[in-house]
């Protein structure tokens, strides 16, 4: 089966400038998440600087994967971007992965058994 996929990928920065090379490196990490799930429809990236805020949560970083099905939002927060970007991408890939378990545990559910069945028995 030899489909294209149509990925989009949105990268946008909030209070601060983004350069190519943090572009470059949000796409190889969003490229994981694309091959591991096919049925990616697009997904944004926000990466968000606040200056005022403590050291340790300066950076925050907000995906939002739009899916077949209930979409997918997480929000990391760390001192470095490429860090909170890493961060992201680990809890978006966990948060697939917790999905398909879920829909593969839904599909394997035996029916319930038919009314008739049960009558019988008594």
């Amino acid at each position: 089966m030899n489909r294209s996929h149509h990925r989009e990928l949105i990268v946008s920065g909030i209070h601060f400038e983004l350069t190519p090379s943090l572009k470059t490196y949000v796409q190889e990490k969003a490229d994981r998440l694309f091959r591991h799930e096919e049925k990616i429809i697009r997904m944004r990236v926000e990466l968000e600087c606040d200056p005022k805020e403590a050291v340790a949560t300066r950076f925050k970083a907000k995906g939002h994967i739009l899916i077949h099905g209930p979409d997918l939002n997480a929000v990391v927060e760390s001192d470095e971007c490429h860090k909170a970007v890493s961060l992201l991408v680990d809890k978006l890939d966990r948060m697939l992965r917790r999905r398909a378990r879920w829909q593969k545990v839904k599909r394997r559910r035996s029916p319930a058994p038919a009314f008739d069945a049960f009558a019988a028995a008594f």
